[in-house]
C-alpha cells in the first residue's frame, strides 16, 4: 500500500513539474509583470489592461495610463467587455480596458509582424472575447495578432456641454475611439515584449470596427501607431446629419452635446456629477438612445472625413478595404416596395427618383437591387470613395475587394436571390469556418485560406501578395481593379458601378449649401 502510494505521489510530481515546465516565463510590460500560457505552440496573454478602468471620476473622460502593479499578474483569461445591451461571453463591466494577444515568437527578439483587431457592434455592442474573434489560427500565419477592447454606447460616445467645458480639447464623445488609440500607443510601446514589430502595425476591423479603422485612418491622434490598415464594411465618408441614416451616421459636436442633455435627463440627473453618480448598471440602455455613436469633434475627427481626404490630410498607409454582397439584408428596412420607395423619399430627397431607378425594387417584393441601395449607402460608397480619394491624394496603395461567397440557392428556397450578409466574412478571415458543419465546402474552406493568406501577408509586406499565382493588384482610377471572392478569388471590376455613381451624386449634392440646409 506504502509502494503504491509513493508511486502515485512521484506520478504526481513528475505531473505537475511537466506542468509547470510548459509555463512561459513572465514577461515584462510599462506596467509590471505578466503570465499568459502555451497554446498550440502559441504564448498566448488574454486581459492585459492598457489603461485605468474607466470608472467613478474617470467616466467620460480620456483613458488614462494602467497603474503599475506588484509581482506577477496572471493574464490567463477574457476580461469583461464594456458595458452593453446584451450578455457577452466574458460577461461586462464599466472596467473593461484590455487586450489579448496570440504570439507565434519564440524570443522578444523576433520583430514578428502585428494585426490589431477592433471588434465590430455599431459602437452599442461588442467583445474580444467571441469565438470568432479568436486569434490562433491568424497568429499560426506568422503574426502576432492583438484584439482591444474600447467603450460602446453612451459610455464611450456621450457628448455634453459640462464633459466639453472639462477637457483640456473642449470637446466631449469619441472616447471609445480614445481607448482604440491608448491601446495603439500601449502595444507600439509594449509589443516588443512579446515578439511582435512596434514598427510593423496592422490595424484591422469589421462593421463599427471597420469605420473605427477608417476614423483611425483620418485622425491626427493616431498618426504613426499603425503602418497598415484593413476596412471590412467599414468606411466613414459621408456628411454630417442632424437625423442620421447608416452611411449619415455622424453629427457635429453641438448636435451632439444636444444629444447629450437629453440622455442625462433620461438619467434623472441635471449634472455630470449626478450622472457619473448613477451606477452603470442604471443608466439608460438599449437601441435608439441618443448619444452612442462617434462625432466630428473637432479633435479625434477634426472634419467631414470626405473633405480631409480631399486636403490630403490623413494618414497615409496602405489599406485593404472591402465589403460583402447583400449587406442591404441586414440594413433594409423597407419590406415592401411601398416601403422601400417611402423610405428612400424620406432619406434622398429630390435624388429618390434617380436612386430607385438606379437601384430598382420588385413590382411585389424588394429583391436584392434594391436592398443595393442600402449596401451601398453605408458599405460600398464608402469604400469606394475611399479607394478613389486615397488613390488620387495618397501616395500608399489600396486594395479593394468585394466578397460574395454563397449557396447558389434554388428558386424554392427563401434565400433565392440573396448574397453574403453583413459579417459573414469574419470567420472566413480569421479562419474559424466550423469545417465539420456539412454547409462548409470546399469552396468556402479555399476562400477562407486565401483570404487569411491575403489579410496577414498585408501585414507582413503591406501588400496582400505574394499567393500562388493570382496577383492583388492596387486600385488606381484607370485601372479600379478589385479582388472578387466568390466561390473562388479573381479580379473584376467595381460591382454596381452606375449606380455607385447616382449615389456618388446625392452625396455631392449633400455637400453642397442646398444639400446641408435641406439635410437641416
Amino acid at each position: 500500500m506504502k509502494k503504491a502510494t509513493l508511486i502515485v505521489l512521484v506520478l504526481l510530481f513528475s505531473f505537475s513539474g511537466v506542468l509547470f515546465a510548459k509555463q512561459p516565463a513572465p514577461i515584462k510590460v510599462r506596467e509590471g509583470l505578466i503570465q499568459g500560457i502555451y497554446d498550440d505552440g502559441l504564448t498566448v496573454y488574454k486581459g492585459v489592461p492598457f489603461a485605468a478602468p474607466p470608472v467613478g471620476n474617470l467616466r467620460w473622460r480620456a483613458p488614462q495610463p494602467a497603474a503599475k502593479w506588484e509581482g506577477v499578474k496572471q493574464t490567463i483569461q477574457f476580461a469583461p467587455a464594456p458595458m452593453q445591451y446584451g450578455n457577452p461571453p466574458s460577461g461586462k463591466s464599466e472596467d473593461c480596458l484590455y487586450l489579448n494577444v496570440w504570439t507565434p515568437a519564440k524570443s522578444a527578439n523576433d520583430r514578428i509582424p502585428v494585426l490589431v483587431w477592433i471588434y465590430g457592434g455599431g459602437f452599442s455592442f461588442g467583445s474580444t472575447s467571441e469565438p470568432v474573434y479568436d486569434g490562433k489560427k491568424l497568429a499560426h500565419k506568422g503574426v502576432v495578432l492583438v484584439s482591444i477592447a474600447y467603450r460602446v454606447g453612451q459610455l464611450g460616445f456621450l457628448a455634453h456641454p459640462e464633459l466639453s467645458s472639462e477637457s483640456p480639447t473642449h470637446t466631449s464623445g469619441n472616447y471609445g475611439l480614445l481607448d482604440q488609440i491608448a491601446a495603439l500607443k500601449w502595444i507600439k510601446e509594449n509589443i516588443a515584449a512579446f515578439g511582435g514589430d512596434p514598427n510593423k502595425i496592422t490595424i484591422f476591423g469589421e462593421s463599427a470596427g471597420a469605420i473605427s479603422v477608417s476614423m483611425l485612418c483620418a485622425s491626427p491622434l493616431a498618426k504613426g501607431l499603425f503602418q497598415g490598415a484593413i476596412s471590412q464594411s467599414g468606411g466613414s465618408f459621408g456628411p454630417t446629419r442632424p437625423t442620421t441614416f447608416p452611411g449619415e451616421n455622424m453629427k457635429t459636436l453641438q448636435q451632439a452635446e444636444a444629444d447629450g442633455l437629453i440622455f442625462a435627463q433620461k438619467a434623472g440627473a441635471s449634472t455630470i456629477t449626478d450622472l457619473r453618480k448613477i451606477s452603470a448598471e442604471q443608466l439608460p440602455s438599449g437601441f435608439g438612445l441618443p448619444g452612442g455613436w462617434p462625432i466630428v469633434d473637432g479633435s479625434v475627427i477634426p472634419d467631414d472625413q470626405y473633405i480631409l481626404y480631399e486636403a490630403g490630410k490623413f494618414n497615409d498607409v496602405p489599406v485593404l478595404i472591402g465589403y460583402n454582397s447583400d449587406e442591404g439584408a441586414s440594413f433594409s428596412p423597407g419590406r415592401t416596395p411601398e416601403e422601400y420607395i417611402e423610405g428612400v423619399k424620406k432619406r434622398y430627397g429630390k435624388y429618390a427618383d434617380e436612386l430607385i431607378k438606379a437601384y430598382p425594387v420588385g413590382e411585389n417584393s424588394v429583391p436584392k437591387t434594391a436592398r443595393d441601395l442600402a449596401r451601398d449607402a453605408a458599405f460600398g460608397w464608402q469604400t469606394w470613395s475611399w479607394a478613389r480619394l486615397q488613390s488620387e491624394k495618397g501616395k500608399s496603395n489600396v486594395y479593394y475587394y468585394y466578397f460574395d461567397q454563397h449557396p447558389d440557392y434554388p428558386k424554392d428556397s427563401p434565400r433565392y436571390g440573396y448574397g453574403s450578409p453583413h459579417g459573414q466574412d469574419v470567420a472566413y478571415v480569421f479562419l474559424n469556418l466550423d469545417a465539420s458543419n456539412p454547409q462548409i465546402t470546399k469552396s468556402d474552406l479555399e476562400i477562407s485560406e486565401a483570404m487569411g493568406t491575403y489579410w496577414t501577408n498585408f501585414a507582413k509586406y503591406g501588400n496582400p501578395n505574394p499567393i500562388g499565382s493570382l496577383q492583388w493588384p492596387a486600385f488606381n482610377q484607370n485601372k479600379p481593379s478589385v479582388m472578387h471572392f466568390s466561390q473562388k478569388a479573381y479580379t473584376g471590376e467595381v460591382p454596381s458601378l452606375e449606380s455607385l455613381k447616382v449615389l456618388d451624386t446625392y452625396f455631392n449634392w449633400r455637400r453642397s449649401p442646398e444639400g446641408s440646409s435641406w439635410a437641416k
